[in-house]
């Protein structure tokens, strides 16, 4: 074996292999989130009216953003240095400091919050006792978000599917029995998500035994400064994505009114949640080992190459599909009330493919830390994508909402293959792109002769998908190195 050979299985096939038997046990919990997406469309599209599918989109948009704002980067944080902080025994203090951090962000929002409650009304067309429920829900979910990080962090993906199932099951049944009984419109999903929230907030804490690690001492002043060196840039990138995906849904309102804003909302929860849940399988299990194979000194440009030829393999067959069957997924899985929510299913579902794809170009970034340089490509594209959405969504409607969002998305995702850290660019893997692409070829020849046959679309879905696989697998006749 020569060295060379050596290197290789070092630094590239025994990670990916130890990734993807993590895949495999968090697939069950994306999965799962897949299929209750999924079904919470046609469960609260035939509960609510557009009207209050709007006005709960815009509900979740608003508590994204104060996440994004207060409490998702303290979580992100939470994942990035515990391994550097386990290296060197400084557990306890270390999330003794991201819970006091965490707690003081919150409690700036809830000043700023009661502040500027009447600017936050108008400014987001939301009503009062809307923007109450989401200042209650921010709590569990910030402290879930926290929680979930550790545990990526600890490397347990078998806790992390249990309590990611068990939360999406609870979520349904709690909202749909609220919306069943009490007729509160949109307060009701808020409530049910709440009350299962705050259930799995405790299951986690005993998950991450982090009872067990926390002390409250004194914050570390240096721990402070570089969660905040790191995870500030990210709430400000985020925010610009947010601007990018989720402003579109406040435009439309202030334009069109809060029906339209619901068929964006429907549109949005059919791509977005659904695409990126199973798109993050592989990230979810890679970069926790991504980030220890780089404390560790190893080289980690050779196994993220290889896991941007899996996303491709499973990403572009899926979009493709929502592309071609756009019509027909919208009379599928919503009510006929939101039909014309299909013009958007094509630009979201390869908006959600360009998006997912940066968290393999951006990884460079948050290994290197220098989160800024990742901040600063995401606000030029969150400022165009804004601009772009209040200019198209004016003269084009719906049709502009799509443009607009996948325009900035594709500019986003350019710009992180362009703006490169060195010794930590993306690699790309040429042949494996190109293998998957010529498969296509066949499905889409079938696909043309299938369209407008006898069979049901679910049944031509499923033809299509298996017959892609199929071929990958015929064609790939060097399968060890495939998995090596």
């Amino acid at each position: 074996m020569t060295n060379e050979v050596r290197k290789h299985i070092k630094e590239v096939a025994i990670p990916i292999r130890d990734i993807l038997k993590d895949m495999l046990k968090y697939a069950p919990s994306k999965l799962f989130g897949l299929l209750g997406n999924a079904i919470i469309i046609p469960i609260y599209t035939n509960l609510l009216s557009p009207s209050q599918y709007g006005a709960y989109a815009i509900a979740l948009a608003v508590l994204s953003f104060l996440c994004i704002l207060f409490s998702d980067w303290v979580g992100l944080s939470g994942l990035r240095f515990f391994r550097q902080n386990q290296l060197t025994d400084k557990i306890p203090n270390y999330l003794s400091t991201l819970f006091v951090i965490l707690g003081s962000n919150l409690f700036v929002m809830y000043i700023l919050a009661f502040l500027f409650r009447n600017k936050f009304y108008s400014y987001f067309s939301i009503q009062p006792k809307i923007f109450l429920f989401i200042l209650v829900l921010i709590i569990p979910v910030a402290l879930r978000a926290l929680l979930f990080q550790v545990l990526r962090a600890q490397i347990k993906p078998g806790a992390f599917t249990i309590s990611t199932i068990t939360n999406q099951i609870l979520t349904i049944v709690i909202s749909v029995f609220i919306l069943k009984f009490f007729n509160l419109g949109a307060v009701s999903i808020l409530i049910g998500m709440a009350i299962s929230i705050s259930i799995i907030d405790i299951v986690l804490i005993f998950q991450s035994d982090i009872l067990k690690y926390i002390k409250f001492n004194m914050p570390n002043l240096d721990m402070i400064k570089s969660i905040f060196w790191y995870g500030v840039p990210l709430a400000i990138a985020s925010i610009s994505l947010w601007m990018i995906n989720q402003s579109n849904k406040f435009i439309t309102s202030h334009h069109y009114g809060l029906k339209e804003a619901g068929l964006v909302g429907v549109a949005y929860n059919m791509t977005f949640p659904i695409l990126m849940t199973l798109f993050a399988i592989i990230t979810i299990a890679a970069f926790p080992r991504v980030i220890n194979l780089y404390e560790d000194k190893i080289n980690v440009k050779g196994v993220i190459s290889r896991l941007t030829a899996y996303y491709v393999l499973v990403s572009i067959p899926l979009v493709l599909v929502i592309c071609a069957y756009a019509p027909d997924l919208i009379t599928l899985f919503a009510n006929s009330k939101y039909q014309n929510a299909y013009i958007l299913l094509p630009y979201f579902a390869f908006s959600a493919f360009f998006l997912s794809f940066t968290d393999y170009t951006t990884m460079q970034y948050h290994l290197a830390n220098k989160t800024y340089v990742l901040t600063i490509l995401k606000v030029v594209s969150g400022i165009i994508g804004l601009v772009l959405n209040i200019i198209l969504i004016q003269k084009l409607g719906l049709l502009g909402v799509g443009v607009a969002t996948l325009i900035a998305n594709i500019l986003y995702f350019l710009l992180t293959v362009c703006i490169v850290i060195p010794g930590l660019e993306w690699e790309i893997p040429y042949k494996r792109i190109f293998h998957n692409l010529l498969c296509l070829i066949p499905p889409v020849i079938l696909w043309y002769f299938m369209k407008d046959s006898f069979l049901y679309v679910g049944a031509q879905i499923m033809i299509l998908l298996l017959f892609y696989y199929w071929l990958f697998y015929l064609t790939n006749n060097r399968r060890k190195n495939f998995l090596d």
